[in-house]
């Protein structure tokens, strides 16, 4: 249950249609397994007790008073178990058959929720032997307590706030309005659905985007527990398919025609904190929700889930190509539209044979195809230094000709010379004025060169870059309109190497390979035996684990501490925990200190969740302290 994390569990128990005796047995045993396996809120199918294929057997007296009884075994084998436990049974209440769902927690009952939506479109008839418990508010008393049996019921952990749990059953979810939606607005934060869908040729397709679709506009954790292979196959067969899925991410899915358990965790602050942010999200308690308090014991969750190292990245080589292409295509289309705008037909890109300089000059070509115009219009301005290397100078030089664009070559050299000698530095001391001189005297020469073309100059930094600082203000952190603003390096990487493998030219293939074998680095002091020298992975950390924090951080407010732990899960293997603990510390105090250069950002196009646009995804203001984020990583 630290921070935020629960596990939870959808089983399909192994059970004899009509015999609650061993039903109820499979049930307690898959309890006890659920609880060794760290789960603290578990879900049995629809009518498990009895099995949901008793058709009229469900009229006789005796099976309806052995599902009493079978009930209170389970919530007297439930005392000590440290979890909050769903099964279904059949009920009479006040001389009519309901279909209920009963929520059980340390030995009690604590409330019963009826279906809502009773199918009657296939052999067995649901609506022939149930009746309906839409609007239903009663109580009953069972095991000396009175206890609530209505559907619009929230479970809420006491000592865990963002746990609030509601319940449908089966067919509540496949109608237009389903109950869950209403649990939603009125706090629920996970849903649980009891359910017992028979399998047929593509169903299990549709319930598996179903139940990732309602997961994602409700902005919940959703467990859906569903009926085996165990009953009845008279007409249809039932295949047990089990799903658990989070804000649109399927977390955890069983094979068809198994049975037993799947489990995974929900980070219930993380859907909260994605809430929070949604202006649009609006709750409203509309039929005065009863809210039941349980406890759970407060303990570290055991991870299991996938949690992506790369989060700016698909893990699926087929859904990161067709990001990347959409990316591409996003960048050059706000480029288009700025040049169409203001009439310009010229651009200025200062190439250094590094990935941004790179990126951002495939996404001129492309935004000039888009309008027609000659791409000699994209003057490509390398302009070598005293760090430039052979390397990076001809990788420059031939991406510029593949591309088709004006290519001139300008040197630095002798101008930061007469700049040096201008404000008195000595060449020799190799400081950040030695660097920033070098950096702003080409942002001049490209801001020139625009004025004399009539032409805009295009930024290349990236995400990663604005959110650490890692940029001269006033050079290379200024430009005209910024292509790759909103871009993290861990996705400049792919994007080129994308371009790279669909590219029909060769040497320009074999060009952006090299470059994306090149060590990032800003080439601002002399190479070492014409290597480079100065690496910048070397001097702020990997990328990697900033883009990681800086998601994290961004895009679901989670703690420092928390980071630590998902980078600690994420990188085992990669970086110890030292290694992460050093770097984590370095971009909480480089992303505070060095705000004041993001809130004067030039334009560029956001491309995906995170952006530091001063005018869009973060107001922050420039003087905040980062002194309570470095005392949660102190502590650890």
């Amino acid at each position: 249950m630290k921070d935020g994390f629960i596990k939870v569990a959808a089983v399909t128990p192994k059970l004899k249609v009509a015999d609650v005796d061993y039903n109820t047995t499979q049930i307690c045993d898959d309890m006890i397994k659920a609880i060794e396996g760290g789960n603290q809120v578990v879900v049995f199918p629809e009518l498990c007790i009895t099995g949901y294929t008793c058709q009229d057997l469900f009229w006789q007296d005796r099976l309806l008073e052995e599902a009493l009884w079978g009930l209170e075994k389970i919530a007297k084998h439930s005392e000590k178990l440290d979890a909050l436990f769903f099964v279904g049974l059949p009920m009479a209440i006040d001389g009519k058959l309901y279909n209920v769902a009963a929520a059980v927690n340390s030995g009690k009952v604590l409330g019963f929720i009826p279906k809502i939506y009773l199918p009657n479109y296939n052999e067995f008839y649901e609506a022939r032997h149930f009746h309906s418990g839409k609007d239903m508010a009663s109580y009953v008393v069972f095991m000396d307590e009175e206890i609530e049996v209505r559907s619009d019921i929230i479970f809420e952990c006491d000592n865990m706030p963002s746990l609030r749990i509601a319940a449908e059953i089966c067919e509540d979810l496949w109608v237009p309005n389903p109950p869950s939606i209403d649990h939603c607005m009125a706090g629920a934060t996970m849903i649980v659905n009891l359910s017992a869908s028979d399998e047929i040729t593509g169903k299990s397709a549709y319930r598996h985007e179903l139940v990732k679709g309602q997961s994602a506009r409700l902005v919940c954790g959703y467990v859906y527990a569903s009926a085996g292979a165990s009953e009845s196959t008279q007409d249809v067969v039932y295949s047990g398919h089990n799903i658990i899925a989070e804000n649109g991410n399927v977390l955890c899915e069983s094979k068809l025609f198994s049975e037993g358990i799947i489990s995974s965790e929900f980070d219930m602050k993380r859907i909260e904190a994605d809430r929070r942010r949604m202006t649009t999200y609006e709750t409203d308690d509309k039929g005065g929700y009863s809210k039941i308090y349980f406890s759970l014991e407060n303990k570290e969750t055991k991870l299991t889930r996938f949690v992506a190292s790369t989060p700016f990245v698909p893990g699926d080589k087929g859904e990161r190509d067709r990001r990347c292409d959409e990316i591409i295509s996003i960048q050059a289309m706000g480029l288009k539209k700025r040049l169409e705008h203001i009439g310009c037909k010229n651009v200025v890109i200062g190439i250094s044979g590094g990935l941004d300089s790179t990126l951002a000059l495939l996404v001129a070509a492309k935004a000039f195809d888009l309008l027609s115009l000659d791409r000699q219009g994209i003057i490509a301005v390398t302009m070598p230094g005293f760090g430039t290397t052979d390397r990076t100078y001809d990788n420059a030089i031939n991406l510029i000709k593949c591309i088709g664009a004006s290519l001139r070559e300008i040197s630095i050299v002798n101008a930061v010379r007469v700049h040096f000698s201008d404000i008195g530095h000595d060449e020799s001391i190799h400081d950040v004025t030695y660097e920033n001189s070098q950096a702003r005297e080409r942002t001049q020469l490209l801001m020139d060169i625009a004025n004399k073309e009539n032409a805009i100059v295009i930024g290349t930094g990236d995400l990663s870059e604005l959110a650490l600082g890692w940029a001269t203000y006033n050079g290379d952190h200024m430009s005209m309109y910024a292509v790759n603003a909103s871009v993290p390096k861990t996705l400049v990487r792919y994007l080129v190497g994308f371009y790279a493998d669909t590219s029909e030219d060769d040497l320009l293939s074999k060009t952006l390979y090299d470059v994306l074998d090149t060590p990032v680095s800003p080439e601002l002091l002399p190479p070492t035996d014409g290597v480079i020298s100065q690496k910048t992975e070397d001097l702020v950390g990997p990328y990697e684990l900033h883009d990681f924090f800086l998601y994290n951080m961004l895009r679901y407010g989670c703690s420092p501490k928390k980071v630590f732990r998902l980078a600690k899960y994420a990188f085992n293997g990669t970086y110890d925990d030292e290694f992460i603990l050093k770097w984590e510390k370095t971009f909480y105090r480089r992303f505070f200190a060095q705000h004041f250069k993001r809130s004067c950002l030039p334009d560029g196009p956001k491309v995906g969740t995170i952006a530091v646009s001063p005018r869009g995804d973060l107001r922050m203001p420039t003087d905040a302290c980062a002194s309570i984020w470095l005392k949660d990583l102190e502590a650890l």
